[in-house]
Formats: C-alpha cells, structure tokens, sequence
C-alpha cells in the first residue's frame, strides 16, 4: 500500500520552496546553497541521465550485455553521493551511476563492466572509496557492514575530527529489503552500532513485484525494528536528499551508530535491458511518476530563482557531449586477451591458477595457426 506516512521533502513538485514538516530538522543544511551549487547538482544529475540513456541505447544495438536504468532516480543519486565526504566507504548495488560519476568514475569503465570486459571496473582506491557494482541482491550489504565494523577497529571514526572521521553509505533497493543478507546486515550493524548509512531506493519495483507485495508497512519503519533511526524522505528531491543523508552520515562519523533513509523514487525504465516492464505496470502509473521527474523540479526551482534558459542549454550541451563521447570510446573497446581471467584471483601468485593458466595457454596452442 502507499505510504501516508510524513515525507522529508524540501521542494515540491513544480519546484517551489516548501519544506513538509519533518524538513524542518533539515532545511537549515541546504539554505545556503547558491545558485552555483544548485547548478552543480543539476548538472550531475543531467550527465546521470545522459550516460545512462547512452549506454542503454549502446546495449541495445549490441555493444554490451547488459545495462541498468537510473532514468529517474538521478536526485537520489546525487543528493546521497555529494553528501559524502572523501574519506567515506560507498558501496553501490549496480544501479548507482549517478553516484559512481560523482566519484569521478569515467562512464566508460561503467560500460566496460557490463560488457564483461574486465573483472570489476575500476581501482575504489582511485575514486574516492567507490566499491565495485555487487550484482548479487543484497551482498553489498554485509561487505559495507563488515567495512563499518573495521573503520571502528582501526579507530577511523569517531575521533571527534569531522575531517578524518570515516562513515559508509551503502546502496539497495526495496526488493532487497526482503534478502537475508540485508537484514543480516542490519543486525550487525544496529549490534556494532557501526559509523553507517543505508540508503534505501525504493523505486516501487522488484524487477516485477510491487513494493506493496514486498511490505505491508513502508520500509523505513523497518528500521526501528533493529534499534537505528529510519527517515523517509522524497527521492526525486535533491536538496531533501543531500540534507537527510548529510546529517545521517554526520551522526554515523561521530559515532552515534547507524541509520536507514528510505528515499521515495521511482524506476522509469525497464529493470534491465533484459526486462519489459510493460507487461506488469501501468502507463498511468509512469505518467504520474514522470510528472514527478527529479530533473525537471530543480531546473524548475532555478527558474524561479532567475536562472535563464541559456544556462541550462549549456548544462545540456556539456551533457551530450559526455555521451557522444562515451559512445566514440566504446566503439574502439577491444576483447581482453584471455590471460586476464587468472589475473587477481588472489593477492599473490598461487600454483593452481598457474596450472590452469598454463593448461588454456596449451589448449589453445592445440588449434594451431588459425586461417
């Protein structure tokens, strides 16, 4: 069922300064954020878009396997990824392009992985902590957890220095929330009380399962349930979204345990480029949700400040650009030579990858010089 519960939201769908009730606590994060700095949350959120309707264009005429809609979801995104700080842990599930760019991951790395080129991506070390996609429902989960619980060890957190304490922000969807190893990890988490966020999006689809059949309660209220606060704030507000996350992680560093934000969004493309979502939702129910577009409410909040259409044609150019330049690389994309399957299997050299390297390297030699 929907959710009547009281939302965190800053602006309202036509983009008005509105904050709800339960804003309150928060509001004071994003006030003085300059026509700049909103511009700068635009722009990320354009060039998500951009990446993702290239690479999904990509897949479909055959230049990768499979890729993973965020149309729609870019204010989740990039509200909860600039809310960061760089000493922070991300774990994403594999949806997360808006926050991956964020931390300066090239879009084609993201494409390079999911068209099965290389063993993950991209180094975390070199973008700011940003862990590798986790295709597996919920794994990420227990890996951001057990992170948490080692930054405690490590006396990373909670030191009382906000430029060095470390949080981690973990990503999953609604359909995860019903994965043992979610609420594993919500268990650990909630028992370690560990320096932690975990950011639900709940897009209101497990590929074809409602959110309404996955829980008869909203999710957030799950959170009191293993002893951390839970907030449920409106997904397709950016503003809403960077002020939530950024005081649930400040907390999360100063050691007052972890947390678990809900934002309310919606998955206006297909789950994968292997779904159709036509066959089970509504084209009544994506007209509501794209009249709600994240995009178009922070464009439509800048307007109202002034803000005139010559800036965001240049917003919109550099994004085209991104993509356009995307598509060149990915047209000149190589095959790995098959050697790089036995590279970092294990930190260091084991005989039994050798002797399997070895073994392919004799097979293929067996065909002889091909024609």
């Amino acid at each position: 069922m929907a959710s009547t519960d009281p939302v965190v939201r800053i602006l309202s769908h036509d983009g008005a300064l509105a904050p709800t009730p339960p804003a309150e606590p928060y509001v004071d994060r994003v006030a003085a954020l300059d026509e700049q700095a909103l511009l700068g949350l635009l722009t990320d959120m354009v060039r998500t878009r951009a990446v993702d309707v290239e690479a999904a264009n990509l897949q479909r005429q055959g230049h990768l396997a499979l890729w993973a809609p965020s149309y729609g979801q870019e204010a989740a995104q990039i509200g909860s990824g600039r809310a960061t700080r760089p000493q922070d842990a991300i774990f994403p599930a594999y949806r997360e392009h808006g926050v991956a760019l964020v931390r300066g991951v090239d879009p084609l790395d993201l494409v390079r992985m999911m068209r099965g080129l290389t063993h993950s991506g991209w180094d975390p070390a070199e973008h700011g902590g940003f862990r590798q996609y986790t295709l597996v429902i919920g794994s990420q989960t227990l890996h951001a957890t057990g992170y948490a619980m080692g930054a405690q060890f490590d006396k990373a957190t909670a030191t009382g220095d906000p430029e060095r304490d470390e949080a981690v922000l973990v990503y999953f969807g609604d359909g995860a929330t019903a994965q043992g190893d979610t609420n594993e990890a919500l268990v650990f988490a909630s028992s370690y009380n560990t320096p932690q966020v975990f950011f639900l999006q709940n897009n209101h689809w497990a590929i074809s399962v409602p959110v309404e059949r996955q829980s008869r309660t909203p999710l957030y209220r799950r959170a009191a349930g293993f002893g951390m606060p839970g907030v449920q704030v409106d997904g397709n507000d950016v503003l809403a979204v960077l002020a939530v996350t950024g005081a649930l992680l400040d907390d999360a560093r100063a050691g007052r345990g972890p947390a678990l934000i809900e934002a309310l969004t919606y998955r206006v493309g297909a789950h994968t480029t292997a779904d159709d979502p036509t066959r089970y939702r509504t084209a009544e129910e994506l007209a509501t949700w794209t009249e709600r577009d994240p995009i178009l409410r922070l464009r439509r909040h800048l307007e109202g400040r002034g803000v005139g259409r010559e800036l965001f044609e240049g917003v919109d150019a550099e994004a085209a650009d991104l993509a356009a330049d995307l598509r060149r690389r990915v047209l000149t994309l190589q095959d790995p030579p098959v050697s790089l399957m036995f590279a970092h299997v294990y930190q260091e050299a084991h005989p039994l990858v050798a002797a399997e390297q070895a073994w392919q390297a004799e097979y293929e030699a067996s065909y002889g010089e091909q024609a």
